[in-house]
C-alpha cells in the first residue's frame, strides 16, 4: 500500500500548523512589546533589572504559552467528546460544560474566595462533569441525535448562566473579578497559571493517547467494537471524564473558551485523517492556532488597553464555522424529522377546554393580585382590595397604583409576548424546546440594545428599543438567509439560532467590557428585569404589539396544525409552508423583540407556556393560544413578585427568577420525552 499520500498530508499538517503558529507568536509579541525586532527581545529575556523586561517575562510570554496550552486542552477535549457522541457539533461549549465549570467556579468563590487555587480546578471538574450528564441524560443518552444535544447543551447552557449571574449581582465584591475572566482571556500576572495546567495537562494527555486506539475502535459502532472485545461503556466514561478534565483545567485558569474544541477537530478531519492518533496531534496543534490566532485578532481589533476577552472573538469567528458545518451536514446527521424533533411526552387525557381556559384567566387573576400585595412593603388579602375600591388609604393606594400596578401589566403583558412567541417557534420548529433563544432571538435583542447604548451615548434612552428590535431582526434575517436553500428545515433553524445565540452573547460580552459597564447592572439587564417599569413602557412597547399579534396568531394556528403532521402531508394537504413558516418566524421575531426592548432578555417562558397549554389542551394551536397567553402573563408576574419579595427590599431579576423555575421544568420536559 502506497503511504506517499498520507506523508504528504501529515508534512502539510504539521509543517503548515507549526509555522502559521510561530508567525502568530511573532506578531503576538510585537503586539505586546511594540517592537519587530527578535533581537530586542533577546535582550529583554537577559535582562532582570529593567521593568520591560520583567513584564515581557511575567506577563507577556505567560500569556502565549498558556494560549498555547489552553488551544491543545481545548481541541483534545473537542475530538474526545466528538467521538464518544458520534456527534459532529460536541464540543466543550455545545454541551454545557464550559457553563457548568464557570458557575461552580463563581459559586465557589463566593463560598471559600480564599481556596479557589487548586480548588477552582475540582470546582470546574465537577461543574462540567454535572453539566455533560444532565445534557447526555436529558438528550435522551450518548446516542441522541446532534439537534437534541444541542438544544439540550443550550438551554442548559442558558440556565447555568442565569444561575451564575444571580451569584454575580449579590456577590459583586466576591466576584468582581470574574467577570472579564469568565469571558474567557488569557492575560496572565505570572507563570503560576502555565506551572498549574502543564503537568496536569501533560498526565491527561497521556491517557488519552495511551487510550486513543480504543477510541478508533468506538468509531465502528457499539456491536463491531463489543465484537473486539472492547468495553464500550467503560472506554465512554473513561474518555469522558478525560475530556471534562481538560476542559477544567482550562476554564479554572483562562475562564470558558468556546468554538476551539469544535473547530480545531474538523480542520485536521478535513485534511483527511481519522485514526485518532493523528487527529489528536493535528487537532491539539491547529487548537493552539486557532486560540492564539484569535487573541492576536482581539487585540490588532481593539489595539488599546481595553481587553477584548479571547473567549468573545472565538465565538464570532467559530459562529460562521458552525453556520458552514451545519449546511455541510444537513443531508447526514439530522435524522428523520422524528428523531430531530422532540415530542412532546406520553400523551394524557385532555381537560374539557373551556375548564382549562377558565382555570387559566382564575390562576392570572390570584397571581395577579398576589403581586399587588406582596413586596418590601406587604399588605393583607383584604386592604389591598380595599385599597383597590376605596379611596380610604391613600398611601397604599400610591404604592399599588403608581408602584405595583404598571409594573405588573408590563409583566404580563411581556410575558403574554413572549408565550406568544415561543408558541410559534415550537409550531414551526416542531419542537417543544424551542423558543426565542433558539433562534438567537433574545441574545440579538441584548446585542442592538447595548449597541444603541454604549456607542450612542447621548441618544435618548427611548431609542433602545429600537436596537434590541433590530438586533433581533437581524438575527432572524440571518438564520432565515442561510436556511433558504434547506426550506427552513426546523433542526438547520434551530441549529442556526444556536450559533446567532453565541455571536449575540460574544457582541454583548465585548460591549460591556469594552466600555466599562457596571457588571452588576448589566447582568441584571441581560437577566431580564421588570424593576422601574410602569405604564410608560406598557404603552410605548407592548399593548398595541399584543393587540396586533394575538389575532394574527389565530390566523396563523391552523396552519401550525398542519406543520405538526410533517412536511410531506402539509403539502398534500395544501399548506404554504414557506409562506407560513415565514408568516410565524417574524410575528413570532416581532413579540419577543417587544418584550425584550420592554423588560430585558428573559428566557424560559416561550419554551414553558406553550408546552403546558399543550399538556392541558392537547395539540390544537387554536385552543393552545388563549391558554398559553395567561400562563406566560402569570409566570412573569409571579416571577416579579417573588424577586420584589424573597430578599426584600434588594430585588432579583425576574428573568433570573423566571430561569430557576423554567430549569427543572425543562429538565423534567426533556426526561420525560427521551423516555417516551
Amino acid at each position: 500500500m502506497n503511504s506517499s499520500p498520507f506523508v504528504s498530508r501529515a508534512v502539510l499538517l504539521y509543517t503548515s500548523g507549526a509555522a502559521l503558529l510561530l508567525v502568530l507568536v511573532y506578531l503576538h509579541l510585537v503586539q505586546s512589546t511594540g517592537t519587530f525586532s527578535v533581537r530586542s527581545w533577546w535582550e529583554l529575556l537577559q535582562q532582570t533589572d529593567s521593568t520591560e523586561s520583567s513584564i515581557f517575562r511575567t506577563v507577556y510570554l505567560p500569556r502565549i504559552v498558556i494560549g498555547i496550552l489552553s488551544g491543545i486542552a481545548l481541541a483534545a477535549s473537542g475530538v474526545i467528546f466528538q467521538t464518544i457522541t458520534k456527534n459532529p457539533l460536541a464540543a466543550p461549549s455545545t454541551l454545557g460544560v464550559h457553563a457548568g465549570a464557570y458557575f461552580f467556579i463563581v459559586a465557589f468563590a463566593t463560598i471559600l474566595p480564599d481556596w479557589l487555587g487548586l480548588s477552582g480546578f475540582i470546582a470546574a471538574f465537577v461543574g462540567g462533569c454535572l453539566a455533560a450528564v444532565m445534557v447526555f441524560t436529558m438528550a435522551g443518552g450518548l446516542e441522541a441525535t446532534p439537534v437534541r444535544m444541542a438544544l439540550a447543551g443550550l438551554v442548559l447552557s442558558i440556565a447555568f448562566s442565569s444561575f451564575t449571574a444571580v451569584l454575580q449581582i449579590f456577590f459583586e465584591v466576591q466576584t468582581a473579578g470574574l467577570f472579564l475572566w469568565g469571558n474567557g482571556t488569557l492575560v496572565q500576572q505570572d507563570w503560576s497559571g502555565v506551572r498549574f495546567v502543564f503537568p496536569v495537562l501533560i498526565v491527561l494527555l497521556f491517557l488519552v493517547f495511551f487510550y486513543a486506539p480504543r477510541l478508533d475502535i468506538l468509531l465502528l459502532g457499539k456491536n463491531q467494537a463489543a465484537t473486539l472485545g472492547e468495553n464500550v461503556r467503560a472506554t465512554q466514561a473513561l474518555m469522558f471524564f478525560l475530556a471534562v478534565g481538560l476542559t477544567a483545567i482550562v476554564v479554572s485558569v483562562v475562564g470558558p473558551i468556546g468554538f476551539i474544541g469544535l473547530v480545531a477537530p474538523h480542520l485536521t478531519r478535513l485534511m483527511g485523517y481519522q485514526l485518532h492518533s493523528t487527529l489528536l496531534f493535528g487537532s491539539m496543534l491547529w487548537g493552539a492556532v486557532l486560540l492564539i490566532g484569535a487573541d492576536v485578532l482581539g487585540r490588532a481589533v481593539d489595539p488599546s488597553l481595553s481587553e477584548l476577552p479571547v473567549g468573545a472573538v472565538t465565538s464570532i469567528v467559530g459562529a460562521p464555522f458552525l453556520v458552514w458545518l451545519i449546511l455541510r451536514h444537513r443531508g447526514s446527521f439530522f435524522g428523520t424529522e422524528q428523531q430531530s424533533a422532540i415530542g412532546g411526552g406520553r400523551k394524557r387525557r385532555e381537560l374539557k377546554y373551556p375548564v382549562v381556559l377558565a382555570g387559566a384567566v382564575m390562576f392570572t387573576a390570584l397571581v395577579f393580585f398576589l403581586g399587588l400585595a406582596g413586596g418590601s412593603t406587604g399588605f393583607s388579602f383584604a386592604d389591598t382590595w380595599k385599597a383597590l375600591f376605596t379611596e380610604e388609604s391613600s398611601g397604599q393606594r400610591f404604592i399599588i397604583f403608581d408602584l405595583r400596578l404598571g409594573r405588573l401589566l408590563t409583566a404580563l403583558t411581556a410575558g403574554m409576548l413572549l408565550a406568544l412567541s415561543g408558541m410559534l417557534y415550537q409550531g414551526i420548529l416542531r419542537n417543544p424546546l424551542a423558543d426565542p433563544s433558539v433562534l438567537g432571538v433574545t441574545s440579538g435583542a441584548g446585542a442592538g440594545a447595548l449597541f444603541v447604548l454604549f456607542l450612542f451615548r447621548d441618544i435618548p434612552t427611548a431609542f433602545i428599543p429600537v436596537g434590541a428590535i433590530a438586533g433581533a431582526f437581524a438575527a432572524v434575517g440571518v438564520i432565515l438567509f442561510f436556511s433558504w436553500k434547506t426550506k427552513f428545515h426546523p433542526a438547520v433553524l434551530a441549529l442556526l439560532g444556536i450559533a446567532l445565540s453565541a455571536v449575540g452573547g460574544a457582541l454583548s460580552q465585548i460591549m460591556i467590557t469594552r466600555f466599562n459597564l457596571n457588571a452588576a447592572a448589566a447582568l441584571t439587564w441581560l437577566s431580564g428585569s421588570t424593576y422601574a417599569t410602569g405604564y410608560e413602557e406598557l404603552q410605548q412597547f407592548l399593548l398595541l404589539p399584543l393587540a396586533v399579534s394575538i389575532p394574527l396568531a389565530w390566523y396563523l394556528a391552523p396552519s401550525l396544525n398542519v406543520l405538526a403532521l410533517g412536511d410531506q402531508t402539509a403539502i398534500a394537504l395544501g399548506e404554504r409552508l414557506t409562506f407560513a413558516r415565514w408568516a410565524a418566524v417574524l410575528l413570532a421575531t416581532f413579540c419577543a423583540a417587544m418584550a425584550v426592548a420592554a423588560v430585558g432578555t428573559i428566557g424560559f417562558i416561550g419554551l414553558v407556556a406553550p408546552h403546558l397549554a399543550r399538556m392541558l389542551v392537547g395539540q390544537d394551536y387554536v385552543r393552545i393560544l388563549p391558554v398559553a397567553l395567561f400562563i406566560g402573563g402569570s409566570l412573569l408576574v409571579f416571577s416579579d413578585t417573588i424577586g420584589r419579595t424573597v430578599l426584600a427590599p434588594d430585588e432579583i431579576p425576574s428573568g433570573l427568577v423566571a430561569a430557576v423555575i423554567g430549569t427543572p421544568f425543562f429538565l423534567w420536559l426533556m426526561h420525560r420525552s427521551s423516555k417516551s
